[in-house]
């Protein structure tokens, strides 16, 4: 699995590598309602240094900002734990993310309806906004040159 990630990975580090670039993430729920956190700074580094995230620049649209504590974190899967956890987080929450020990978001975690208990913290996240029980119903990450 880390192998077909990793492409899109490398994909990512070569169109932000020479920067200056800005991230928005885009959370919608289930009533409908958006928001957004936006980075003003945003790359990651190359694969030997674990695709590790870089982001700066918080502007708050209304989510909080759940991606900051994951600055400075290289990229975990399941077959390739790099987190901060003596656990594996990808495995135990389900997802593909940037995760220190383990998260405040899991935008890759797997597709839930709202407030779900029984399966707590599994689903795609952003804790800041909703919780640690709510899981969104669709999270938007897009970026873009500021030069």
């Amino acid at each position: 699995m880390f192998e077909s990630i990793c492409a899109g990975l490398e994909y990512l580090r070569e169109l932000t590598k020479d920067g200056p670039y800005q991230l928005r993430v885009v959370l919608e729920d289930f009533d409908g309602e958006c928001v957004y956190a936006q980075y003003d700074n945003f790359y990651i580094d190359d694969e030997c240094d674990g695709y590790k995230l870089h982001v700066s620049g918080f502007t708050d649209g209304g989510a909080g900002d759940s991606l900051s504590v994951h600055n400075g974190n290289k990229f975990s899967t399941f077959d390739n734990d790099q987190d901060n956890s003596t656990t594996n987080c990808a495995q135990r929450f389900l997802g593909a993310h940037w995760y220190n020990a383990c998260y405040d978001s899991n935008p890759t975690g797997i597709y839930q309806w709202g407030h779900v208990i029984d399966r707590f913290s599994n689903g795609m996240i952003w804790s800041q906004w909703k919780g640690l029980e709510y899981s969104v119903k669709g999270i938007i990450m897009m970026f873009r040159s500021l030069d």
